[in-house]
């Protein structure tokens, strides 16, 4: 079976790409996610590029496998959202979010060892109910998403933060659209049960 690389640290893609039952390996990729992110383009664009950014950053190290590099923002009113990095900044993210719709976009990039590369785009339309300031406190306290675009911890408490949600892959809203990286990994040969 070919080897498996992903070019990730984040726990949530970790856990869920184990899901599969796969071995691999996370290597932190190394690129500059900030100096990529050009205003200018579209936040699918965006989204993708850097999946790809990763996985390039890590492919060069690791000649024989796939790579797998994956990417996920928040995007409401053409605006993307990204990581709040501390409690205050995740309650005024999820204030805005509150009562209203918004997408999340997740992208993947699959490098095989010939150098070419396979990509998803995975989009759920999120419809959070109007909750108050101090219901948004409370969650923020006791979920703690301040390592989450968007604010919100979907896998955890989040799920009562929402009115509904419209996508394909559930996975995706967490990090990485298990359904459709099933299907590419078996078409390279991967034995996922």
């Amino acid at each position: 079976m070919p080897s498996l690389v992903l070019a990730s640290t984040s726990r949530y893609r970790r856990e869920l790409l184990a899901r599969l039952g796969l071995p691999f390996e996370a290597v932190s990729p190394a690129c500059d996610e900030e100096a990529l992110k050009d205003p200018a383009l579209e936040p699918r664009e965006l989204a993708q590029l850097l999946a790809r950014a990763k996985a390039t950053s890590v492919a060069f190290r690791f000649p024989d496998a796939y790579v797998l590099g994956a990417d996920q923002l928040v995007e409401i009113d053409g605006q993307v959202l990204g990581k709040p990095g501390d409690a205050q900044t995740a309650l005024e993210q999820l204030e805005r979010l509150a009562g209203k719709s918004h997408r999340i976009i997740t992208a993947f990039a699959l490098i095989a060892p010939d150098g070419s590369c396979e990509e998803h785009l995975d989009v759920h339309v999120l419809h959070m109910r109007a909750l108050s300031a101090a219901e948004l406190g409370r969650y923020v306290s006791a979920d703690s998403p301040i390592d989450c675009a968007g604010s919100y911890k979907i896998e955890s408490r989040a799920m009562s933060l929402f009115e509904r949600i419209e996508g394909a892959d559930f996975t995706a809203i967490i990090g990485l659209p298990l359904i459709a990286l099933t299907d590419k990994l078996r078409g390279h040969g991967f034995e996922v049960p």
